[in-house]
């Protein structure tokens, strides 16, 4: 066909009009790859012993002052030096590298050159100068001043020196095979206490003799200007520094409850996991708070009137045995993927639950044997997570063992729904999850086994090793099975792999205990809601409230939920008075005979009156005795004291 010019003028703007419609092609770039410069642990030796120095002597500013000679092998140009990220104990990579500044590096007097990687950022690479032996590096750990900014370590009267916040350590290497000599100045007149060997103190230094790093960072130190020490028995030794020295004045049966902690873990394992064990133990409010576990000590703090107010303080005397018992259960025998070479490889949580559920398990077990908690005490404490989980919303969603990623992901921090979310629930469910598999055991061998039995399978072989025995899930269930034939990895599959399980109080009812609910709190809870000056009513109206009268937590589905009250809500009135915590509870409860519960909020600037249909009144959960006449039940077993027990078969000998 032949085009005339009009229509070729007709067909070239249509072809111009087209182009301008369509879309421009969007630049699309190509990912830059990701390269690894940093080298993977090998199990090798490091060459020469490192030299670390630390300066603690600073306590108005807080801060650490470290000095560490690190040796490097002939011909060596590039150093890569790590700080510690994924740290024993917190099951999550939480150090603290903001807190790491004035970073330099040196050798032979002369700067170098160092650059941080742009990847793994707790990892510096260092270039140094041909026939370099030896780097200097100096640094500051600013340790926090203020709560907001992180856990306090240092006050005027105590610090917790913690080797992996203020120290590096060479890339390539298993930790292990990293050789380390640690020195500290320390505040004249202060005492240190550490698991570390070979003290020696001149002035107001301090050295310990050569070791590896692994064991170095598994010794940290608490120093004190007021300090006391007391022998447990069997190598194990309570150090306690304090505020003030009248707080250091333990009675005897203070001290003795401790010592039957020491015999009745014994007892229960089979064996001891260390050469000797030191309680780390602080009596503050000053410092931060912490409970943590090493191999042969722990750091521990309890409020400054432990021992002054003894009886006021029961709720809370569960930490040292919880700490205690992790020298066999996450220390020596470890889940295989929670024991890493360094502190660069991530951790898996997939067994913590058979680490801190166990232990949590053992520390309340042990606990009561001891006496350091009454059995009224105890039972309040399972009477708390049994009531949890009863109206625990995420339950359905979420499996136990899922709860084992929570420290990695989610850091600890409060989250808006924890009912619906879930936080580290292999702690606590887990240790019902024990106490239900010690149950079945006993009911199953009738009563001449139980968990302790398991206990020294488990635990108890190679006395004073304190080495690390790694284990999986099969290891957990064919040792049950040696003590007990059953269906174990059916049992575990649904206790902690499966979401949507009823309440876990099978091992309660199977104890011959039930879960029921009164209008007024279980000792436990009544001392701890007193301690954190909480009102407490996640049971029934749904919300926790603090000293300020804010909502602090809201149970997901539950009436004040669903009448829309979220955290952060201030109460002003309740039925048109002035809030206050006991005003509210009277209100819940005269709302059981149909008297009215309206609430005014305040939410930032606005204001708001809730109306909240509730008539259970007030709920707390307690657990109480259900099987028939006086006989000990598989619980009452479980809690006893076995010293006299042992004793008594000795007599019978």
């Amino acid at each position: 066909m032949t085009m005339t010019p009009a229509f070729r003028t007709l067909a070239a703007a249509l072809a111009l009009s087209l182009a301008a419609a369509a879309p421009a092609q969007n630049s699309a770039p190509q990912a830059v790859p990701i390269a690894q410069t940093v080298p993977d642990a090998r199990d090798l030796p490091y060459p020469g012993v490192i030299q670390l120095d630390i300066d603690a002597s600073d306590t108005p500013r807080g801060v650490y002052r470290v000095t560490e000679a690190i040796p490097v092998a002939p011909g060596t140009r590039q150093l890569t030096l790590l700080f510690p990220r994924w740290l024993p104990g917190n099951h999550g990579p939480r150090g603290p590298l903001a807190e790491l500044v004035d970073i330099g590096f040196a050798a032979g007097g002369k700067a170098l050159e160092w650059k941080r990687d742009p990847v793994e950022v707790n990892a510096f690479h260092v270039t140094l100068p041909e026939g370099a032996s030896e780097v200097v590096a100096k640094f500051i750990h600013t340790s926090p001043l203020q709560a907001s900014e992180g856990r306090i370590t240092v006050t005027q009267e105590m610090l917790n020196l913690q080797w992996e916040k203020m120290s590096l350590y060479p890339a390539g290497h298993y930790v292990r095979q990293i050789r380390i000599r640690p020195q500290v100045v320390l505040p004249s007149g202060w005492t240190p206490a550490t698991a570390l060997d070979g003290a020696m103190q001149l002035n107001s230094s301090w050295s310990w003799a050569e070791t590896d790093y692994e064991t170095l960072v598994d010794s940290p130190i608490f120093a004190g200007k007021h300090f006391r020490k007391w022998d447990l028995g069997q190598k194990v030794t309570l150090n306690v520094v304090a505020d003030k020295p009248e707080q250091l004045e333990a009675k005897p049966e203070h001290i003795d409850a401790h010592r039957a902690l020491v015999s009745e873990a014994r007892l229960a394992f089979g064996a001891n996991h260390f050469d000797h064990y030191e309680f780390l133990l602080a009596l503050t409010d000053r410092m931060g708070g912490i409970g943590l576990e090493h191999h042969r000590s722990s750091e521990n703090q309890l409020e400054p009137t432990a021992f002054t107010e003894w009886d006021k303080q029961e709720w809370d005397r569960g930490l040292l045995p919880h700490e205690y018992g992790h020298s066999w259960s996450g220390k020596f025998r470890r889940p295989a993927r929670l024991w890493t070479p360094d502190y660069r490889q991530p951790m898996q949580g997939d067994l913590l639950w058979a680490y801190e559920g166990q232990d949590q398990f053992w520390g309340l077990v042990l606990s009561a044997r001891s006496g350091l908690q009454s059995k009224e005490i105890v039972l309040g404490q399972l009477a708390a997570w049994a009531g949890g989980f009863s109206e625990q919303a995420g339950r359905r969603w979420r499996s136990v063992e899922d709860t084992g990623n929570d420290p990695v992901f989610a850091a600890r921090k409060a989250k808006p729904y924890p009912s619906l979310a879930r936080n580290e629930d292999y702690y606590t469910e887990g240790a019902l999850v024990w106490l239900e598999a010690d149950q079945i055991i006993r009911a199953g061998t009738g009563g001449t086994k139980s968990i302790d039995d398991f206990a020294k399978a488990f635990f108890g072989m190679r006395d004073g090793d304190w080495g690390e025995l790694t284990f999986e899930l099969r290891d957990v269930a064919a040792t049950l099975g040696q003590v007990y034939p059953y269906d174990w990895d059916g049992f575990l599959k649904t206790r902690i792999n499966t979401p949507g399980q009823p309440a876990p109080v099978q091992g309660i009812e199977r104890g011959g205990y039930k879960l029921v609910w009164k209008d007024e709190p279980n000792p436990f809870t009544k001392a701890a809601l007193a301690e954190a000056k909480i009102v407490q009513l996640m049971w029934s109206l749904g919300v926790t409230i603090d000293k300020d009268a804010k909502v602090v937590a809201t149970q997901w589905d539950s009436p004040a939920f669903n009448a829309g009250v979220v955290t952060g809500a201030k109460i002003v009135a309740v039925n048109g008075t002035a809030y206050d915590g006991d005003g509210l509870k009277k209100a819940i409860t005269a709302a059981k005979g149909g008297a009215p519960l309206e609430l005014l909020f305040q939410r930032g600037d606005r204001f708001q009156t809730v109306k909240i249909d509730y008539r259970g009144g007030l709920r707390y959960p307690w657990l109480e005795r259900s099987a028939p006449g006086k006989t000990p039940t598989g619980l009452d077993l479980l809690l006893a004291p076995k010293r006299a027990a042992t004793k008594a078969k000795g007599l019978k000998k």
